[in-house]
């Protein structure tokens, strides 16, 4: 009886395993298979021929800065985003009249579409643009950028952009985890004379790593995986200066290199899965040990 208890909860697995590797896994190794071929759209068949996509890759200038942006992009959106969105959670979680209605101004920029968002920015970011002239108007016109244009900071340009969009998603996230805290903490550490410091550093960031730990992981696999902010904002321009690994991953399948292509999302892939898997274990550990 026991063993077909058991057996019973596997049956309700089964089906959305089968589902995942069909759909996910087995495309995975094909692709992995693929990735050491010279696989291409104007050639019939293929060649087994090894490193030499991946190679190619940490050669190539345009792929080596493409891989250097999204480094750039994921590192400042990780901090950007989580620290944007920690101060908005602690600064709307305590008692406002108004903190309801600055909750959903803070959180609706993350519904919205990256095309609209684009929409709205490209014309505000430009030379003439609304950010320039706010700049000129108030006497900072050293602040005054080429924000899209500019090789040097487009792509800084980009994150700033996108830690707008999703700081809110951050915040709700790290509301719930602070509305999860007893308030009875709090009361003891003011009766210990705990500042307010003191009551953030021992109580709420302790308290705090579990909501901590999901932000961390989706930030960082959403600024490893950019494709969209980058693609509608600037298509990888001016030039190739903002080019990221999903925009080279299109480049590759659009210009029939789909063996090249298919390397650089794998290269993406293990990346993904060596930078994040050991921080998981790690903000786990720190979970436990708290």
């Amino acid at each position: 009886m026991k063993i077909s208890r058991k057996l019973y909860s596997y049956y309700m697995i089964w089906p959305a395993l089968l589902i995942y590797s069909v759909f996910f896994v087995v495309p995975a190794i094909i692709g992995l298979f693929y990735s050491f071929t010279d696989w291409r759209l104007d050639r019939v068949g293929l060649n087994f021929i090894g490193w030499d996509n991946f190679e190619r890759i940490f050669t190539d200038k345009t792929l080596l800065l493409a891989i250097k942006n999204t480094l750039i992009f994921a590192v400042v959106t990780v901090i950007g985003k989580n620290l944007i969105g920690l101060a908005l959670a602690v600064g709307l979680n305590m008692r406002l009249k108004s903190r309801n209605i600055l909750r959903a101004i803070f959180y609706s920029p993350s519904i919205l579409s990256v095309l609209v968002i684009s929409i709205v920015f490209t014309p505000m970011l430009r030379s003439e643009g609304t950010i320039n002239r706010i700049f000129e108007s108030v006497g900072l016109d050293f602040l005054a950028q080429r924000w899209l244009t500019d090789p040097q900071i487009v792509i800084f340009t980009v994150a700033a952009i996108s830690i707008w969009q999703h700081a809110g998603f951050q915040m709700a996230i790290y509301l719930a985890g602070l509305q999860s805290i007893p308030k009875d903490y709090y009361e003891a550490a003011t009766i210990d004379g705990a500042g307010a410091w003191r009551s953030f550093r021992s109580i709420t960031l302790p308290l705090l790593l579990p909501a901590l730990n999901i932000n961390l992981m989706l930030t960082l696999i959403g600024g490893l995986k950019v494709f969209s902010e980058v693609f509608v904002l600037t298509g990888g321009g001016p030039g190739n200066a903002s080019q990221v690994v999903g925009t080279i991953i299109l480049r590759s399948f659009g210009e029939g290199s789909w063996g090249l292509g298919t390397a650089v999302n794998t290269l993406l892939f293990a990346a993904v899965t060596i930078i994040a898997i050991p921080l998981l274990i790690f903000m786990r550990r720190k979970e436990v040990s708290e």
